[in-house]
């Protein structure tokens, strides 16, 4: 993740913006201007960590909107600690020693953007946990909070999770409403095959077997099979296998950690999962400041 990057850093500064933490009214009038603080990010569950990198972003972008000298910081992690790693409960993710008045204000949008990255990672984690004995990968989609897609795709990574589609501009998927609104499988087909640039592949989601064969007859080059059943995940796959595609097949819609390895074993390249970053519940994490005596 590019931490320094101008979109991240615009997501971050409208976060510290939202919650006016500059003018953290009760901090200014209850500590002293001059007191410096160490606070521990725990984890008070197990969970896979994410987000790191944003302690120190949010540190420079509130000096930055401060203006005032505040000292330096110092944000320390232990050598095994970073994102992707998975965590025990009560283990410390890292320490931020830094003036006590700008933790306090920081302290909230950090664990806000660090406890719903690893609550993506954790739950990505899971699933990728359930087809490990497969040869199937576990694909995010589009379903992701506005404004926070970079971060949420990366917090798929860090869970062992791939990303689909960055964006509208990031490959031709031809989903149900195109194909009904251009005249159907083959016209679409032909449309894309015809209109896309160099080295694009063409994606297209079919429902039944009618459906996918009619796709193949007309140069899908990646197949989305949507909310199949295992049963006729398996008999896709098997027909396109047989008539000697060897295309990306991926499963997707309705899909749960309770039926996903049944999914897995049906033989698709990828499974799809809408719930990583839509219904992901954030993780418990906490940080417990202390004042610094010198």
């Amino acid at each position: 993740m590019e931490w320094k990057s101008r979109r991240i850093e615009a997501i971050l500064e409208q976060a510290l913006v939202e919650d006016k933490a500059t003018s953290d009214i009760t901090t200014s009038l209850t500590i002293d201007p001059g007191l410096r603080a160490a606070a521990t990010v725990l984890a008070k569950e197990e969970c896979v960590l994410s987000g790191l990198g944003c302690i120190p972003r949010f540190l420079d972008i509130f000096a930055r909107l401060d203006g005032r000298s505040s000292g330096r910081y110092e944000v320390v992690s232990h050598p095994e600690i970073f994102d992707g790693v998975r965590m025990r409960k009560g283990q410390a993710a890292a320490v931020i020693r830094h003036n006590a008045r700008v933790i306090l204000a920081c302290e909230r949008v950090i664990l806000n953007l660090m406890q719903r990255m690893s609550g993506v990672a954790t739950l990505t984690r899971r699933y990728v946990d359930e087809i490990r004995d497969t040869g199937a990968k576990i694909l995010d989609t589009r379903k992701t909070i506005p404004g926070l897609r970079i971060l949420d795709k990366y917090a798929v990574r860090c869970g062992g999770g791939e990303n689909h589609r960055l964006d509208l501009s990031d490959g031709i998927l031809i989903k149900n409403n195109h194909i009904a609104l251009g005249g159907g499988i083959e016209k679409v087909l032909a449309r894309a095959k015809e209109r896309r640039k160099p080295g694009q592949t063409i994606d297209i989601e079919v429902r039944n077997i009618a459906e996918l064969t009619l796709a193949l007859d007309h140069g899908a080059e990646s197949l989305l099979l949507d909310n199949m059943t295992p049963a006729e995940v398996k008999k896709s796959v098997d027909l396109v296998r047989e008539r000697g595609f060897e295309i990306p097949i991926e499963a997707s819609g309705g899909i749960t950690l309770e039926n996903i390895h049944k999914y897995a074993l049906a033989g698709p390249d990828y499974i799809s999962v809408g719930a990583l970053t839509h219904s992901a519940p954030a993780v418990d994490l906490s940080m417990r400041i202390t004042a610094e005596i010198y």
